[in-house]
């Protein structure tokens, strides 16, 4: 009897235990970030975690991202990006345009969040039905390429009154990169500029490009950024180094390695905005309702020290307006 009733009395207190014991909470889930990518700049990526991590999620814990990178073979963007659709991943954020339309034919279903678009023609392109509302499952950063196109312009001629013929080197293999192209003779017609059209699709092609434009020499160059002109920069750089010719470029990076001027967004800040599309995304929001947004502001850096060897005065009325002067 005695053995019995303690039985009962520690099976009691073994349940009264239980009951007071805080119930197991469900596992949180792990985020799966797609990251496709023309290109291996380890840095964008590393700035897009750190902004995550910014916005209160944790690598590793809540997130985790994966990588697909073309190695600057766009032939390889599709591939990869039925890679991370078939792989299931939450979300893909497509960097550059080229990864934006693989993303884009290889779902309609997953969020896409575009990390630059810059291209012109994002409504008629079909990627979102208008800017307020996308409407579809891609949204994200865009830098209006027709404003953008006729500012650069404008600054070059204000830097060297006299331009007339501008050479416009650029992806002719990438829609989107052709797209600003189309921007930029709009502008040029406007600004009564003519155009020397210098279209590569592989490194080989800048050969033949230089060598065009050593045969016309245009009074200024215009090079539009993509994964495929950024790996052959230097070489523009350099080019136009030795010829002397006064060049725009869209970024400050290529300032600050060398070149005369850039006026554009600032890449960091694209960056950070996408990872607050996908936080939000994350939390619930859908793609069809976050607007397109484009950069707070615009960055016009000059290097004086290359505009000397150019043998180029850069107005007082650029200086002022600069954001960065290189010495």
């Amino acid at each position: 009897m005695t053995n019995r009733r303690a039985f009962i009395c520690a099976a009691a207190a073994g349940a009264l235990l239980l009951s007071r014991l805080p119930a197991a909470q469900p596992a949180r889930k792990v985020v799966r970030i797609g990251w496709l990518t023309p290109d291996v700049l380890e840095a964008h990526s590393r700035v897009f975690r750190e902004a995550m991590r910014a916005l209160g999620h944790v690598e590793g814990q809540t997130f985790v991202v994966e990588t697909r990178s073309a190695d600057n073979d766009f032939d390889r963007l599709p591939g990869l990006a039925a890679e991370l659709v078939k792989s299931k991943v939450d979300v893909i954020v497509a960097v550059s345009p080229p990864a934006i339309f693989a993303a884009r034919k290889a779902t309609e279903t997953i969020p896409i969040v575009m990390a630059f678009w810059g291209g012109g023609g994002l409504i008629e392109s079909g990627m979102v039905a208008n800017l307020a509302r996308p409407g579809g499952n891609v949204t994200g950063v865009n830098d209006p390429a027709s404003v953008l196109s006729a500012k650069r312009l404008e600054l070059l001629k204000e830097l060297v009154p006299a331009t007339r013929r501008v050479a416009v080197l650029w992806n002719a293999g990438d829609q989107a990169m052709t797209l600003r192209y189309r921007e930029i003779e709009k502008a040029a017609q406007v600004l009564r500029v003519s155009i020397d059209p210098l279209g590569v699709r592989e490194p080989d092609d800048f050969n033949a490009a230089l060598a065009a434009m050593s045969r016309t020499r245009p009074d200024a160059l215009m090079l539009v950024t993509d994964a495929l002109t950024t790996l052959n920069r230097q070489r523009v750089l350099d080019y136009a180094a030795a010829q002397r010719i006064p060049a725009m470029y869209e970024f400050a990076a290529a300032v600050q390695a060398g070149g005369l001027m850039s006026y554009g967004s600032d890449t960091v800040e694209s960056l950070k905005l996408a990872a607050e599309y996908v936080s939000k995304i994350l939390k619930g929001a859908k793609p069809s309702d976050l607007p397109v947004e484009q950069p707070n502001r615009y960055y016009l850096v000059i290097n004086l020290k290359t505009a000397k060897a150019l043998g180029i005065t850069i107005p007082q009325t650029l200086l002022l307006r600069a954001d960065e002067v290189i010495e």
